[in-house]
């Protein structure tokens, strides 16, 4: 008798332990995605992937980035600490370092190298430039390296800036058509990575070619097929569908699966296969699973935000997430995962597409801005004084200032005062000015939260709204205006009610408030605000 109470007891003590955490949670980051598209295409979602997310789960339909540059590697990040640049330290995709006079790329790491097929720069990379702990490092910490900790993208920086310093594994996407990842993490790929890789899962994807997913009438959300705003795919004759994926593949690489919806569909293959041969979400203890759908971003680059092939990147995605969902229903369990969706950045419209509507912005050629930047300062200084430019910011050349005796704070309102003749530019803030930022300006407290004065410039701008450092075609991002701020937040499974709100919110929320629901410290950079809605 006794010992069936314990026993009991036991199961009970199980029960409770499981209630406290949801088995598995998945961050899903769609690379580029506008909260607006969940609008602009609701007709063509089917009700199982976005819309069985938000019909089930808590929208928050006015979630904004808060800092600049809105960029991949800088978003990944920011989402993941919930904290911004200026605390984490990945102050853009690269950035100019002043002591090796070279640029510096988010997650460059010449200690380590590669693990599978590819060149070995592609695995030279690791988290060491991340300066703060992201909620997977905590999960980490918390069940004493239990919790398994996973990351997978396209892109190298999706990967490894979200799975923490502390993550079991990162998996990111070769040229060669392979998953790889860096000595960082073991010693070599586990035996079903290395099996998935040489099944060679892409080729299916190029073979069949691009088509559309649906009736072209499907499309009226967007531009004409063929229309001047977007560019050619590899150099096809028009950006036209259908894409011929295998002469494309056959003159370049498998590279160019990332430029089609089917690098989305070949990495939630890769995250499902992980799901199962690393048993995520098995047991009691947490595992986390970081997923950044990286083709959305390669697409919208290339064609823009209006046109065809977006849409129909973004339906299959769609799909695509729809499985995935399905696939965790029933390796996980409907009531034991805990999945949040958003993006790294949004993305500007054409500006030419908006010339074309009467409104007057402009492309800003950045090499032009550089070489008005140059003369202007061999005209006033007799020298030039331009280190470098890059991510809006400016830095200027001490070692020659300092030798020829000018005074620094006045060559900076020298060319501060240049740079406000610029037809693009609205501000121009000095690193003093940054620095001392109180919050009441509101486009300074986002370069403010976006500054760490050990890797920015001695200078920074800020553009008018609609100006775009990109060429005509597709398009970019890195504004703090809200086309690249405004993108969506989904909550949903384990403890996720329905629900929704309109408040402005800020992704900065988002970890603190994951850290709360699953009662695990908070990353140490951390303003610690959390989403209420969540808790109600």
């Amino acid at each position: 008798m006794k010992n069936i109470f314990l026993v009991s007891l036991l199961l009970i003590s199980t029960f409770l332990t499981a209630q406290e955490r949801p088995k598995l949670i998945v961050g899903i980051v769609v690379d580029q995605m506008k909260m607006e598209y969940l609008y602009r295409y609701s007709d063509d979602l089917s009700s199982d992937g976005f819309k069985r997310l938000m019909n089930n789960g808590y929208t928050f339909h006015n979630m904004h980035f808060n800092y600049m540059p809105t960029y991949t590697g800088p978003g990944h990040t920011s989402i993941y600490t919930g904290t911004t640049p200026s605390i984490h330290g990945i102050v853009g995709n690269d950035w100019f370092n002043r002591s090796t006079g070279k640029e510096v790329y988010c997650t460059d790491d010449a200690s380590v190298h590669i693990l599978g097929e590819g060149k070995p720069e592609e695995g030279e990379m690791s988290p060491k430039n991340l300066q703060s702990t992201t909620i997977t490092d905590e999960l980490r910490l918390h069940t004493n390296f239990k919790g398994k900790v996973i990351g997978f993208s396209l892109k190298d920086r999706g990967a490894i800036l979200p799975a923490g310093h502390f993550a079991n594994w990162a998996f990111w996407y070769s040229n060669s058509g392979s998953f790889i990842s860096s000595s960082f993490y073991g010693d070599k790929l586990p035996e079903w990575v290395t099996k998935f890789n040489n099944e060679k899962h892409y080729m299916p994807y190029i073979n069949k070619g691009w088509d559309l997913f649906k009736p072209m009438s499907t499309y009226n959300e967007s531009l004409p097929d063929n229309n001047p705003y977007e560019g050619k795919l590899y150099k096809s004759l028009a950006p036209i569908f259908p894409y011929n994926l295998k002469e494309m593949y056959e003159k370049n690489d498998a590279g160019i699966i990332r430029s089609t919806p089917f690098g989305n569909d070949l990495l939630a293959e890769i995250a499902m296969q992980a799901i199962n041969s690393e048993e995520l979400g098995k047991d009691n203890i947490t595992d986390f699973l970081t997923v950044c759908f990286s083709s959305t971003d390669y697409v919208g680059h290339l064609t823009g935000t209006r046109s065809v092939e977006t849409q129909d990147t973004y339906l299959r995605l769609d799909k695509t997430i729809a499985d995935f969902l399905t696939y965790l229903d029933k390796t996980v369990g409907k009531d034991n995962f805990l999945i949040f969706l958003t993006a790294d950045h949004a993305g500007a419209e054409n500006v030419n597409y908006l010339k074309d509507n009467k409104y007057e912005v402009n492309s800003i050629d950045t090499k032009e801005f550089v070489k008005g930047l140059s003369k202007f300062s061999q005209d006033t200084f007799g020298d030039n004084l331009v280190l470098n430019y890059s991510n809006f910011n400016l830095y200027l050349n001490r070692e020659i200032i300092k030798n020829k005796g000018l005074d620094l704070s006045k060559v900076k309102q020298s060319f501060k005062e240049y740079m406000m003749t610029q037809v693009q530019i609205k501000r121009v803030y000095t690193e003093e000015e940054i620095l001392a930022s109180t919050g009441n300006d509101f486009y300074l407290n986002f370069i403010s939260k976006g500054y760490d004065p050990n890797s920015n410039g001695d200078i920074v701008i800020l553009e008018k709204p609609g100006y775009i450092e990109y060429k005509g075609i597709g398009t970019s991002h890195g504004t703090p205006y809200s086309y690249d701020t405004h993108v969506p937040a989904l909550f949903y499974g384990w403890h996720v009610k329905h629900g929704e709100s309109h408040d402005r919110k800020v992704i900065t929320q988002i970890i603190p408030t994951i850290a709360q629901m699953i009662k695990i410290p908070f990353p140490n950079g951390t303003e610690a605000n959390v989403l209420p809605e969540l808790f109600k």
